[in-house]
């Protein structure tokens, strides 16, 4: 009878553990929801759109300015408190809010109801999807035709994640086009990224190569990362530096070799230092100020060398 008993316990045990796993995969397999705001943009037509997934572990959110456009049947311009209830139509799926708005700004709720054929169709493109990057993916409006056009780019290291990368820096098909116009055959998936992150136009890339230059992808990064600018380097231009190799560019911008400082040389006699000279002076902190010291106590005509070599040694 004991032994019956025992068994009883354990089958019941055993139930209500399924049910409880049962109960927690059902839950982590619901819908996906949040909470949502709106408040006003300074770009004109958009507003600042926020969601804030609330899951296992903590929340994430996204926020940026959207166009009023996409938010079907909402006035943003009418005055005082109103309910409003609308849908945000995506190929990886719907968001759905409902909430208030109070003289245009306002927050609710949002469930997110994924499409379930978006995930196949990506992967007949080549982009394997799972739950997590269709949510993503939705927010970001990573449409089919957008991975199909960047499929036909022919990019190198093109992914899922990249694809969602491209959409949030906004790499798309007319700035790879225009890079490519501009003279630059860029391929590489990650440089593309890179350069929406630090700014490399294709002007930027135009106005280089019109100077005489052929920058790699590499080069442009580095240069837009230390602000050597097309601008900056027509500033050089003026007192004599026509043609200085890029790698030098950026070294002067490390080391704060400027038009002013390069200025305030030629004004102390020294007309053309080399570019390495003066990168030399920078580094070792021989500065107008100091040459001219040197000078009013009579040690004219002094070269660079000798100038780097007595900063070195401590020579006031």
């Amino acid at each position: 009878m004991r032994l019956w008993r025992t068994l009883a316990f354990l089958v019941f045990g055993l139930c209500v553990i399924v049910a409880i796993v049962a109960k927690v995969a059902k839950g982590a397999n619901g819908p996906r929801s949040g909470d949502w705001t709106v408040s006003r943009s300074e770009q004109a037509g958009k507003v600042e759109f926020s969601l804030i997934e609330h899951h296992r572990g903590g929340n994430s959110s996204h926020e940026s300015d959207w166009p009023v456009s996409a938010f079907q049947g909402v006035d943003f311009a009418k005055p005082g408190r109103q309910d409003v209830h609308f849908t945000i139509v995506r190929d990886a799926g719907k968001i759905d809010c409902e909430g208030y708005l109070k003289d245009g700004e306002g927050a609710g709720i949002f469930h997110f109801e994924p499409n379930p054929d978006y995930a196949r169709q990506m992967q007949s493109i080549g982009f394997p999807v799972d739950d997590e990057k269709q949510y993503a993916m939705a927010v970001q409006d990573v449409s089919l035709e957008f991975a199909r056009q960047m499929r036909g780019e022919h990019l190198s290291d093109l992914d899922t994640d990249k694809l969602i990368a491209f959409r949030i820096f906004k790499v798309d098909k007319e700035f790879i086009a225009d890079l490519r116009a501009a003279g630059l055959n860029v391929s590489d998936s990650d440089k593309l990224v890179a350069f929406r992150i630090h700014g490399v136009t294709p002007q930027m890339v135009r106005a280089l190569r019109q100077a005489g230059y052929s920058p790699d992808e590499d080069t442009l990064i580095a240069m837009r990362i230390h602000g050597a600018t097309p601008e900056w380097v027509e500033e050089l231009k003026k007192h004599g530096y026509d043609h200085v190799e890029l790698e030098k560019l950026i070294a002067f911008r490390i080391h704060g070799v400027s038009p002013e400082f390069i200025g305030k040389l030629q004004g102390l006699g020294y007309q053309h230092p080399e570019p390495d000279e003066l990168i030399a002076m920078r580094i070792h902190n021989v500065t107008p100020e100091y040459i001219a010291g040197l000078q009013s106590r009579g040690m004219q005509h002094l070269t660079i060398d000798n100038l780097v070599s007595m900063r070195i040694h401590g020579i006031d």
